[in-house]
C-alpha cells in the first residue's frame, strides 16, 4: 500500500499567492467596495441558526395588547431591534393605514433580498474566478520551468507552482467560495419567507389603530339648526 505523501509537499506559497491574490483582485475589480465589505461581514452569519420570525410575531402580539390597553402612542416608547418592524410600528403610530404599512414592509424585504443576493453573487463570482487563476498559476509555473531547464534544482520549484496552482484554484472554488455562496442564498431565502409572516399582523394592527375619518353633522341636526335660525 502506497503511503500518502506528507502534507507539507502540497504547500507552495507562490502558487497560493497567485490563486488567492488573483481571485481577490479580479473579484474587487468587478464588485463595488461596499458590497465587497458586506461579503466579508456575511461570513459571520454562516454559524448562526436560520432566521425565524417567531420572536417578531410574539412581539407584535404584545405590542397589539399594549396599544389596545394604553393607546397606540405608547408604542413610541417600545424597544424594537428589528429595523423593518421598527419602521412599520413608527408608521402605525403616525396613523398610516394597513396598505402603507404592508407596502413599506414588502419594500424593505425586497431591498434586503437584493442585498443578500448581491453578496452571494460575489462569492459565486470568486468561485468562478479561482480555477482561472489556478490556470494562470500553471502557465506561470510552466513558463518558469522552461526558462530554467538548464538548472535542475529550480525545475522542481517551477513545476510545483504549475501543479499546485491548479489544485488550489479547484479547492478554493469547490470547498470554500461555492459552499459559502450556496449557504448565503439558502439563508436569504429562509429570511425572505419568514419576514412575510410579520406583514399580516402589522397590517391588522395598523387597520385597528388607524384614525377614523370624522363624520359630518347628521341631517336631523342640520334641520334643527335651520329651525333655530328661522326662529
Amino acid at each position: 500500500m502506497t503511503a500518502f505523501p506528507p502534507l507539507h509537499q502540497f504547500f507552495d506559497s507562490a502558487a497560493l499567492a497567485i490563486v488567492l491574490g488573483g481571485t481577490l483582485i479580479a473579484t474587487l475589480l468587478r464588485t463595488p467596495w461596499r458590497d465587497a465589505t458586506r461579503a466579508v461581514r456575511a461570513l459571520a452569519v454562516l454559524p448562526r441558526r436560520p432566521f425565524s420570525a417567531e420572536p417578531l410575531v410574539e412581539q407584535i402580539a404584545h405590542l397589539s395588547r399594549v396599544a389596545k390597553r394604553h393607546g397606540v402612542l405608547t408604542l413610541d416608547r417600545s424597544v424594537i431591534t428589528d429595523p423593518d418592524m421598527a419602521e412599520a410600528v413608527a408608521a402605525i403610530v403616525d396613523g398610516e393605514g394597513p396598505e402603507v404599512v404592508a407596502s413599506r414592509l414588502n419594500l424593505a424585504r425586497t431591498a434586503r433580498v437584493e442585498r443578500h443576493v448581491a453578496i452571494a453573487d460575489i462569492w459565486t463570482g470568486a468561485a468562478e474566478v479561482a480555477p482561472a487563476m489556478g490556470m494562470v498559476g500553471t502557465l506561470i509555473g510552466l513558463a518558469a520551468m522552461f526558462a530554467t531547464m538548464n538548472d535542475p534544482q529550480r525545475i522542481g520549484g517551477a513545476m510545483a507552482i504549475a501543479l499546485l496552482a491548479t489544485l488550489y484554484g479547484a479547492l478554493f472554488a469547490n470547498l470554500i467560495a461555492q459552499p459559502i455562496a450556496m449557504r448565503l442564498r439558502r439563508a436569504a431565502r429562509i429570511e425572505a419567507f419568514e419576514r412575510t409572516r410579520i406583514v399580516a399582523p402589522l397590517a391588522a394592527l395598523a387597520a385597528r389603530e388607524a384614525p377614523r375619518p370624522s363624520r359630518g353633522p347628521s341631517p336631523s341636526s342640520k334641520s334643527g339648526a335651520n329651525l333655530v335660525s328661522v326662529a
